[in-house]
C-alpha cells in the first residue's frame, strides 16, 4: 500500500506505535513532533523499511504548522492519510481550582492544533478528490468524568469537529473518522500529573490497560477498508473498563 501518511504526535504513545505499524505495511511516513531527538530516533529506525520525512513543530503555533507543511519535498507533498494524534491532558483539578495555563494548553493542542494541521492539508486532498482523516478522540469526548472538565471539553470538541468535517467534506471524496480510546498505557498520565511517575503508574495498575499498538492496529484497519467504507466513529476500551469511572481493578 504505497500511500503517504502524515502523523502528528509521532514521538510517543499511539502516534509512534501507528508509525511503526504503518511502516511495516509499506506506507511512506511524515512524522511530526516537538522533540527533535525522538524524531531522529524513530526516523532512523523506520527509514530501514520505508521512506520517512520528519517535521519538527508545535501544533499549537499556526505559523509553524503551515510553514512546516509547505516545506515538504515533492515526494512527500501529496498526503493520502492524516492522523491527528497530537494531544494531551494537563492537571486534574475541579473547575474552580483549575490552572488557566493548563486549560490553554489543552484547548490549543487538542482542538486548535488539530484544526491548523487539517486546514493546511485539506486543500490538496480536495483538489485530488481523495484523502482520509483520522482524528484521535477519547472516551473523555463521550462521557464527562469528575475533574475532567476542560480535557473532556477538548475531546468533545474533537468529536464535534470530526462530525463537522465529515458533513462539510461529504461529496469531496474524503473519508473522515474518529478513533476514541479509553485507558491506554502511554506517557499520557505522566504528562497530566506533571512528571509524577508514581501517581501516573497507579492509573494503570490492577488491570490490563490498552497498549498503543492496540490502537495503531485499529487505525490501520480503518484506513485500509474498501473505498466505499468509512469507519466514522469507533470507541475502544480494555476488557476491565466499562466507563470513564468504572474500572475493574484487582
Amino acid at each position: 500500500m504505497n500511500k503517504t501518511v502524515f502523523i502528528t504526535g509521532a514521538t510517543s504513545g499511539i502516534g509512534m506505535a501507528t508509525a511503526r505499524v504503518f511502516a511495516k505495511n509499506g506506507m511512506r511516513l511524515i512524522l511530526c513532533g516537538r522533540r527533535e531527538d525522538r524524531l531522529k530516533n524513530i526516523s532512523e529506525e523506520l527509514s530501514k523499511i520505508t521512506e520517512v520525512h520528519t517535521l519538527k513543530f508545535d501544533v499549537r503555533h499556526k505559523e509553524e504548522v503551515f510553514s512546516a507543511i509547505q516545506s515538504l519535498p515533492k515526494q512527500f507533498s501529496e498526503i493520502d492519510i492524516l492522523i491527528n494524534d497530537a494531544g494531551n491532558a494537563h492537571g486534574m483539578e475541579t473547575i474552580d481550582q483549575g490552572n488557566v495555563d493548563d486549560w490553554d494548553a489543552m484547548l490549543d493542542i487538542n482542538v486548535k492544533g488539530m484544526l491548523y494541521v487539517s486546514k493546511a492539508i485539506l486543500p490538496q486532498m480536495i483538489a485530488r478528490k481523495s484523502g482520509h482523516i483520522i482524528n484521535i478522540g477519547s472516551t473523555a469526548g463521550k462521557e464527562v468524568y469528575p475533574r475532567g472538565n476542560v480535557y473532556c471539553a477538548s475531546k468533545y470538541a474533537v468529536d464535534a469537529l470530526t462530525q463537522g468535517m465529515r458533513i462539510d467534506l461529504n461529496g469531496k471524496g474524503i473519508k473522515v473518522g474518529a478513533i476514541n480510546p479509553g485507558l491506554v498505557q502511554t506517557e499520557f498520565s505522566e504528562v497530566r500529573f506533571k512528571g509524577d511517575r508514581e501517581r501516573a503508574e497507579k492509573v494503570y495498575q490492577g488491570y490490563v490497560p490498552l497498549q498503543p499498538e492496540d490502537i495503531a492496529e485499529i487505525i490501520l484497519f480503518a484506513v485500509t477498508r474498501p473505498p466505499h467504507v468509512n469507519i466514522a466513529d469507533l470507541t475502544v476500551m480494555c476488557l476491565d473498563q466499562a466507563s470513564s469511572t468504572i474500572v475493574n481493578k484487582k
